[in-house]
């Protein structure tokens, strides 16, 4: 089995490779659901490197996943009412190796050495793979929200969540 390691983010090469896989998931994975133009506004508004690092600086942690030295995917979390998780990616040529389950051992790790008691994220209804994965995961969805991220776009969510308490 490859080795698989979860490397947190903190130098700008770091948070230069996750912008770069942001850019590939998204362009793959969230095309037939959102459609280009969505994909380019979010990349902008929330994966860019001035987005990222503005995220880190505001307490949000990142991790990259990287198989055999292969930067493969990343998560990043917050520790907001319980562990908010707002984001999970990993490249297709990677899925189901690992890497997914790798960075959730390392979320439940961190927040349970904060005494969060839960991991709670959103994922787009229509990505029905995606919330097949987090229900496989332990996660279940608990509510379904619409929200307004500006420029005439909306994120149309189910909220989902892990109980990890103690």
């Amino acid at each position: 089995m490859a080795l698989i390691e979860t490397i947190a983010v903190m130098s700008d090469e770091q948070i230069r490779t996750v912008v770069g896989l942001a850019a590939s998931i998204w362009s793959e994975h969230y095309m037939p659901i959102i459609g280009a133009e969505q994909i380019e506004y979010m990349l902008g508004k929330y994966q860019s490197y001035d987005a990222i690092k503005e995220s880190i600086s505001g307490g949000c942690r990142y991790f990259l996943a990287v198989i055999e030295n292969t930067p493969c995917g990343y998560c990043a979390f917050k520790f907001e009412k319980g562990t908010f998780l707002s984001k999970f990616y990993v490249e297709k040529d990677y899925r189901g190796k690992g890497a997914g389950r790798a960075m959730l051992d390392r979320i439940i790790s961190e927040s349970q050495s904060a005494d969060s008691g839960r991991i709670w994220l959103t994922c787009n209804k229509y990505n029905s793979d995606t919330i097949d994965i987090y229900k496989n995961m332990g996660f279940t969805i608990i509510d379904s929200i619409i929200t307004d991220i500006g420029n005439g776009f909306v994120m149309d969510d189910y909220v989902l969540e892990l109980n990890i308490a103690k």
